[in-house]
């Protein structure tokens, strides 16, 4: 009796049939040429070669590796929809999963390597045998010379990598824990060293060239128009038991249409959800006495997102409550977005629309220590009622540039192509027994993408209408 696997009548693998050699045969013939047509430079390629030459003047004689990332499975029999690392894609302009750039250093300089999977080609049967990488599963990808030409960049065969990263012994540097393979390939470093890296890959992207606040502006309008579809819909979200998701749909819609998709979960929050920061559950219906909080933004295909909220009236008017409720968060943006410009301190904006925060919580009786005391580093008591940040960095990745140093963001100063957020909220939950009961479960936040300019900020969302009065004439009009 030979010994078995006990565990291999478990494992079913792919349900498709086997392949019969003749089947293999008839598969590797009768196919025309497909070469990409009128292959030019992508947009970002320049951009990107500029973007490589700072970095490799940073690490001279240095070897740098950063890969792209790997698929990720979903459904034991599907992967996740890919995007690639940030840093990867902001360095080459490719979007391809299992890349790995490798800036291999030469004298004071660096020779750049992009290693690639290319097509499937019909001579080896994985076009069409394997379910992960196949051109008949999942598209057809660029050949080796198809993506020296879009990305302006020397490409290799993915399968010369490890020859390159066991050769000779190089002081390297590698993005770690984005693909397990290339940390296994790569000698074991510093990781201080790697995580320096990974913090200067971050710093790097602080300051917005201007292709990227092209990219920017284009997913902010993208997304302008992606709130006006939702005031559109409005009634027929208001009739349906699920009125969020109708929202959040009618949004990820334009987005898929427009761009790579959304740059984050939606949220369609309705009444009390609201008051709930991260809310994507986004299956409440829609009462037409209360808001509508939409934080949304269109990640358009170079992979830069808006990052937008608007708090809507669901009957189109806001009550007297709801107004006072909205003036008062309106007015601490404002106080934020007159607070920016070159030279100020990253944290000033937020600190003057906490200011305006609590002197209103105070004049309404709800904060019962005076303004300054409940501002105080030890107190921070307004923070019940608006318990996060006012606004963060902003370009591919939602809260852009989070490795960065504390000392170059958080605790930095606003430079000219900063490109941020601004958006205060008030978030009055349903059960504080703090606050009048009239206030109780209303949500507000104000949201607006901003570019520090050269002397002040431009309001990049200014599309958008922003207070109360302008809202309602707003929504009137799409109304019809």
């Amino acid at each position: 009796m030979t010994s078995q696997d006990p565990t291999a009548a478990l494992n079913t693998g792919t349900h498709d049939l086997p392949v019969s050699p003749a089947l293999d045969a008839f598969m590797s013939t009768g196919w025309a040429p497909t070469p990409l047509p009128d292959l030019g430079a992508e947009p970002s390629a320049p951009w990107a070669a500029k973007r490589r030459e700072r970095l490799s003047a940073h690490y001279p004689g240095e070897r740098l590796v950063i890969p792209s990332g790997t698929l990720k499975v979903r459904s034991n029999d599907v992967d996740f929809r890919y995007r690639p690392h940030t840093a990867y894609a902001y360095l080459t302009g490719d979007h391809e999963p299992d890349g790995v750039l490798v800036l291999e250093p030469t004298g004071d300089e660096h020779e750049a390597v992009l290693y690639l999977r290319p097509r499937s080609t019909r001579d080896t049967g994985e076009f069409y045998r394997d379910r992960r990488y196949g051109e008949f599963w999942t598209g057809r990808r660029p050949t080796l010379d198809e993506s020296r030409a879009l990305l302006g960049i020397e490409c290799a065969h993915l399968d010369t990598l490890p020859g390159r990263l066991t050769g000779p012994a190089v002081p390297t540097r590698v993005l770690a824990g984005v693909d397990p393979r290339v940390d296994g390939l790569a000698a074991p470093g510093d990781p201080g060293r790697n995580a320096e890296l990974a913090t200067y890959l971050a710093e790097m992207r602080l300051i917005k060239d201007p292709w990227e606040v092209e990219q920017l502006q284009l997913a902010v309008d993208h997304t302008a128009t992606g709130f006006a579809d939702v005031v559109r819909a409005l009634p027929r979200a208001l009739r349906h038991p699920r009125g969020e998701r109708w929202i959040e749909g009618v949004f990820d819609m334009r987005a898929r249409i427009e761009g790579n998709g959304t740059g984050y979960s939606t949220i369609a929050a309705a009444g009390a959800h609201a008051c709930v920061l991260h809310w994507i559950r986004n299956d409440g219906p829609l009462d037409p006495s209360r808001m509508l909080l939409l934080d949304a933004g269109v990640e358009v295909d170079s992979l830069y997102t808006a990052d937008i909220t608007r708090t809507l009236p669901l009957s189109g008017r806001f009550s007297p409550a709801q107004r006072e409720v909205y003036e008062l968060v309106l007015a601490a943006q404002q106080a934020g977005i007159d607070a920016l410009r070159p030279g100020a301190r990253f944290r000033d904006f937020h600190l003057a629309a906490m200011r305006v925060i609590a002197e209103g919580l105070y004049g309404w009786g709800v904060l019962r220590v005076r303004p300054d005391e409940a501002l105080a580093a030890d107190s921070g008591l307004y923070r019940r009622y608006t318990l996060c940040s006012s606004g963060h960095m902003l370009g591919m990745d939602l809260h852009d540039c989070a490795r960065a140093r504390a000392e170059t963001y958080l605790d930095g100063v606003l430079a000219a192509g900063h490109v941020l957020t601004v958006e205060p909220g008030l978030y009055l939950q349903p059960d504080d027994e703090t606050l009048p009961l009239e206030l109780r479960g209303i949500g507000v936040r104000i949201e607006d993408d901003l570019v520090i300019t050269e002397d002040g900020a431009r309001l990049m969302s200014s599309a958008l209408p922003r207070t109360p009065d302008a809202i309602e004439e707003w929504m009137g009009t799409l109304a019809g």
